[in-house]
């Protein structure tokens, strides 16, 4: 019995001791619980903000009317959050826009993205009838010879995009495109490696052939 009860007590000093703090952690977040979601965008405040900070530039319903700036209107949330936040950090450099997101909120940024999402996108229109053949072929085939894939791969066909990955170009201005693409190219536009390959292979042409083809696509 003596032997027992030693065992027993010697068992007892091995057993791993659990602090008041560390039971208190573990009763609060269980192994394996999931993170709480992030909260649902007000789309009324980000209308607000888009009208106070966005609208001038970018249109009262998010599709511009000026050629050199985007049309944001039904572009894809993720995608806007993830550009207000470079431009924010300086990864993406644009005097005006980094001025501009530079008193934007983590949450005013979300709320404005997917309240411009929401926003019903306005066709735009090929200008460029001798150019739009080429932009086709490069939209949807890329170019072979010089490893430049096709823009639909990643835009989709229809220029839709692929939400959280790639953006919608569906309807976009031409001068903005062909400035971006420029940017990519010259190593001004530094957010994306991908773009920054296929810009390098493309030469000013191909550029305004795509960047028109990509205008008027539906």
């Amino acid at each position: 019995m003596k032997s027992l009860a030693l065992l027993l007590i010697a068992a007892a000093l091995a057993a791993p001791v659990l602090t008041a703090s560390a039971a208190e952690h573990a009763a609060a977040k269980p192994a394996g619980a999931a993170t709480p979601a992030l909260a649902k965008p007000d789309l009324a405040k980000g209308g607000e903000k888009f009208t106070a900070v966005c609208a001038a530039c970018h249109g009262a319903d998010g599709n511009s009317g000026i050629p050199v700036n985007p049309k944001l209107a039904q572009q894809h949330p993720e995608y806007l959050v993830k550009q207000l936040q470079e431009f924010k950090s300086g990864k993406r450099v644009n005097a005006t826009m980094q001025a501009m997101a530079a008193g934007l909120s983590d949450d005013d940024m979300r709320n404005i993205a997917y309240w411009a999402a929401s926003q019903k996108a306005k066709p735009g229109f090929a200008k460029d009838k001798a150019l739009v053949t080429l932009g086709e072929r490069i939209y949807r085939g890329g170019i072979a010879e010089r490893q430049v894939a096709a823009c639909a791969g990643c835009h989709s066909p229809n220029g839709a995009g692929i939400p959280s990955q790639y953006p919608r170009l569906s309807g976009q201005h031409a001068d903005y495109t062909v400035a971006q693409l420029t940017s990519f190219r010259e190593g001004v536009r530094q957010n994306s490696v991908q773009m920054a390959q296929v810009a390098a292979r493309l030469n000013d042409r191909e550029m305004k052939a795509v960047a028109d083809y990509i205008a008027g696509l539906r």
